[in-house]
């Protein structure tokens, strides 16, 4: 199996921790984004991972040699942002005859047993992982009959189908997938302005390639501050306690405190995560994400996200800050 990792999205929802770096090295529950899928996906023993990078890509294969020096990983480049289809053909030079597929764009986290493949896949050549939602408008959506998906629409006006594309897709014949793709890429098949996945997969429909729609347990965003938060709680819930008892410290699980953070005279939890080379002292804070290196001394957070190497000082707030920010609400003495 070959696994293609398209993460060259800039991630304006995100921001201001985007600007600084890729979405998919935002932090949650103790890991980046990233980290999260790639020891997700370890057990299927891909033989090779595929990440479409944007101008950044320099920093995420930084990150992935640094943290998965196993893995046999190629970077390539996608310099226009035409859309999700345009990013995974610029695999193609990559995929050979024989070669199963797993496409898995990582804005969001998936809870699902993926050595399931093979059993869900039987008679099948593909799948299209799948949920069902409230608003269906925001999304690819598939229309199953008798188990088989006859119609997939990306973003529909009008109600079709609640079952939506989370953004996993498996190929039996990931070559055979290629050449379909660069045919609707070909053939100018846009939707609002862009290349999407589905009108691929229509085109193997109508060709008679039936595709399967298994639903995921969850589908836990990353995408927003809100829903960063609240992806944060659940996986904190379902992890394994990673802290120590911290003395002169209450802890109120569950919570992630890297072992290599500083924290004193503190209260922290729940719900808090908080990385390696952080200093916090004198604070109080739950429901939050706390990013590597920064500082935070005598403050109350409560819903906040602070990136790498933020300093804050002084009181409490709600707050959203970004990567090397300075904030100090120490009243001004001479």
């Amino acid at each position: 199996m070959k696994i293609i990792l398209p993460v060259a999205g800039k991630g304006t929802r995100l921001r201001p921790h985007t600007f600084s770096k890729p979405k998919s090295l935002v932090r949650v529950a103790g890991k980046t984004v990233l980290q999260h899928v790639l020891d997700g996906l370890k057990p299927l023993k891909a033989e090779e991972y595929i990440f479409i990078v944007d101008e950044n890509g320099h920093i995420i294969e930084k990150y992935v040699e640094e943290r998965y020096p196993e893995l046999k990983a190629y970077y390539v480049e996608q310099k226009e942002q035409l859309g999700p289809a345009h990013a995974v053909s610029l695999a193609s030079e990559h995929i050979s005859e024989g070669d199963d597929l797993l496409i898995v764009f990582n804005d969001t986290l998936f809870v699902t047993d993926l050595s399931r493949i093979p059993f869900l896949c039987e008679g099948l050549d593909g799948l299209i992982y799948s949920k069902e939602v409230e608003d269906p408008k925001r999304f690819g959506v598939n229309v199953v009959k008798n188990g088989i998906i006859t119609e997939m629409v990306e973003k529909p006006d009008t109600f079709v189908s609640n079952l939506a594309q989370v953004g996993m897709y498996y190929l039996k014949d990931g070559l055979l997938f290629m050449k379909y793709l660069k045919q609707s890429i070909e053939s100018g098949l846009r939707t609002k302005g862009e290349f999407y996945l589905p009108a691929a997969f229509e085109l193997m429909i109508k060709d008679g390639y039936k595709f399967g729609a298994p639903e995921i347990e969850e589908w836990l965003d990353c995408g927003k501050p809100d829903t960063l938060l609240k992806t944060n709680r659940y996986l904190l819930e379902r992890a394994p306690s990673n802290h120590k008892c911290i003395e002169g410290c209450v802890i109120i699980p569950p919570v992630s405190i890297h072992p290599r953070a500083e924290v004193s005279h503190a209260v922290i939890g729940p719900y808090v995560s908080v990385a390696e080379d952080c200093r916090i002292s004198d604070c109080i804070i739950k429901d939050s994400v706390i990013s590597a290196g920064a500082v935070l001394q005598n403050v109350i957070l409560e819903d906040s996200i602070i990136g790498d190497s933020a300093e804050l000082y002084g009181q409490s707030q709600r707050l959203n800050i970004g990567d090397n920010s300075i904030l100090d609400f120490t009243p001004y003495r001479k």
